[in-house]
């Protein structure tokens, strides 16, 4: 919910409790409705599709990003959000979002969308390695301090909302810890998240304007579109101003920290 001059918290302790335990947590009312509308708006513009014609709609996904303008941009720096990326990196450990990311536009089809696969996002490696299977995560996390979701359209049961293994980024950190800071590609972590198959489900469900925070090593996956409308969803990474410490004097540990250490 928006917050007030005299709040100070986005995040209630029991929801910090749950990001740590659970790896997600949800904030409805993250951003305005209009914003919502207005990025709405330019993505169709930009797909050259018809909102109100469903015939247009003739594959299951369209891919589109990265977005710097205005209202992309002030979704991402809502004083709700800020104060919530405050709580869970720690403030002053985080760049402030100067783009939205990918927009996987998810549109109702019976042709499987070929992207549905359970996986973790990584974050490195990009620079030197053309085959993004060769791309790495690391147990400090370089280069992604959050998962973020943004629902920038309603996103019911039968409209594709992205699918979370609860409490995954537990496991993906004790596979990450004996491999240092060189970490895991991706095709190595792949090869083990079978081993989440015991977590249980969640749905990044909402109206528009909510945004789910999750650990950067939470397990989620994308699913075909049963319902009838075209989904909207940014899938942006919170960037850190360094990595992630696993070992700190003052004990001033941020919940996503705290989630790795508890593994």
């Amino acid at each position: 919910m928006p917050l007030s001059s005299h709040d100070t918290r986005a995040l209630s302790d029991a929801q910090i409790n749950q990001f740590v335990t659970d790896g997600f947590v949800r904030i409805d009312d993250a951003f305005p409705p209009t914003l919502a509308d207005a990025v709405r708006g330019t993505l169709w513009r930009e797909m050259k599709l018809d909102p109100d014609d469903p015939s247009t709609w003739t594959k299951p996904v369209i891919r589109l990003g990265m977005y710097t303008d205005g209202p992309f941009v002030e979704a991402a720096r809502t004083a709700t959000l800020i104060k919530a990326y405050d709580q869970l990196v720690g403030e002053g450990r985080w760049l402030m979002p100067g783009a939205m990311g990918t927009f996987p536009v998810r549109f109702p089809s019976n042709e499987s969308p070929g992207d549905d696969g359970w996986h973790v996002d990584v974050s490195f490696g990009w620079e030197s390695k053309p085959n993004f299977m060769d791309w790495r995560a690391n147990i400090v996390s370089k280069g992604r301090a959050l998962l973020m979701l943004f629902l920038f359209s309603d996103v019911g049961e039968e409209d594709a909302p992205t699918r979370i293994r609860k409490g995954s980024h537990h496991v993906v950190a004790r596979m990450l810890a004996p491999a240092g800071e060189e970490g895991l590609t991706l095709r190595q972590i792949a090869a083990r998240l079978p081993e989440t198959e015991g977590c249980k489900e969640a749905l990044a469900t909402g109206k528009a304007g909510t945004v789910y925070l999750c650990h950067p090593f939470l397990v989620h996956a994308a699913q075909p579109h049963r319902g009838t409308g075209a989904r909207f969803l940014a899938q942006p990474p919170l960037l850190p101003r360094g990595d992630l410490q696993l070992q700190r004097n003052d004990g001033a540990y941020s919940p996503v920290e705290i989630a790795i250490r508890s593994a």
